[in-house]
């Protein structure tokens, strides 16, 4: 009866017990929303800082070193202005490796297969420089998988190149390549416009057939920059080298080999090095690591340079 007498009093009881119901429910999602959008916010931070701090973000500070060491710089892949080993990262590893104190002697360990040929010139100058300026530091080359074209160009600075029995020397050459589409600009019926000023403005354009006048100086050109570095090997290596027809052209040997012919000196790696020639046990790594930012941005550089050479039938290269 009393249940009768509330429903009388009250039609609308149910709709409002659901309501209720309802507005709790929706309460209750909203808490759980706010929740797991501060709980992934908090992730996200988390993520972002050990990211950074993986990837190098936050710049490392100078070197500091306790006791007598081996300095360790790495030079690693292409050899290029937007690389890892571009001439401005190898340069302030070794530069900050000599001025250490402590720095018994430096091992440049190379794994290129070559690049530019202006990268590793500049590399090839501060070699020299520095080991004009600090006298009594040695600076060793350990060659890991391959040490080719650029990075054998860097390489012949050296006081003495330490090499694995497999390891791939040599490619004393230079390279220009490129390709050309105008047979299938013929078979498309695509048309080429370009309207230029100076005779030789499209020297090397990829849509435009190669002219007999333009392969005679572009040989004549790879020939200079080839001179130019058989010159630095001649210089690095000395009376070490045994000169023969095929040493500058362009072939590859392996370490054992490379030995035979001059272009090593003997077979070891960092750790032999250290211990038995620098006579420093412990290796400190002076190699520079870009951070993340600098990555980005020479990444972006680095494709809209790259995309203008190719246009352009690309760019001599040590490899």
């Amino acid at each position: 009866m009393a249940e009768a007498g509330q429903e009388n009093q009250d039609p609308n009881w149910e709709r409002g017990v659901l309501e209720k119901v309802a507005l709790a429910a929706i309460a209750e999602q909203r808490a759980t929303r706010r929740w797991g959008t501060a709980f992934k916010m908090l992730l996200m931070v988390y993520l972002f800082v050990v990211l950074f701090v993986g990837m190098g973000w936050f710049h490392q500070g100078e070197h500091t070193t306790s006791g007598k060491h081996t300095a360790l710089v790495e030079l690693r892949g292409v050899i290029a202005a937007e690389s890892p080993a571009s001439a401005d990262s190898v340069n302030s590893g070794l530069q900050a490796a000599f001025r250490d104190a402590n720095t018994q002697g430096v091992v440049l360990r190379i794994n290129s297969p070559g690049g530019s040929p202006v990268q590793a010139g500049y590399i090839n100058d501060e070699i020299k420089r520095l080991r004009t300026q600090y006298p009594n530091i040695p600076l060793y080359v350990v060659v890991e998988d391959i040490c080719a074209s650029g990075g054998y160009y860097v390489a012949a600075a050296a006081d003495q190149i330490y090499v694995d029995k497999a390891s791939i020397v040599g490619s004393i050459g230079v390279v220009m390549d490129g390709f050309g589409f105008t047979g299938i600009m013929e078979k498309l019926g695509v048309e080429r416009r370009a309207i230029t000023a100076g005779e030789n403005k499209r020297f090397l354009d990829p849509f435009a057939p190669l002219t007999a006048a333009h392969r005679e100086y572009a040989e004549k050109m790879l020939a200079e920059i080839h001179q130019q570095f058989i010159t630095v090997v001649r210089n690095g290596r000395g009376k070490r080298l045994k000169e023969t027809p095929e040493v500058f052209s362009g072939l590859i040997w392996t370490g054992e080999k490379s030995i035979e012919l001059g272009l090593a000196d003997a077979i070891g790696n960092v750790e032999s090095v250290a211990r038995d020639v620098i006579k420093a046990e412990e290796v400190v790594d002076f190699t520079l690591r870009q951070n993340l930012a600098e990555r980005v941005a020479r990444k972006f550089g680095a494709t809209m340079a790259e995309a203008l050479v190719k246009s352009a039938g690309g760019g001599a290269q040590l490899r």
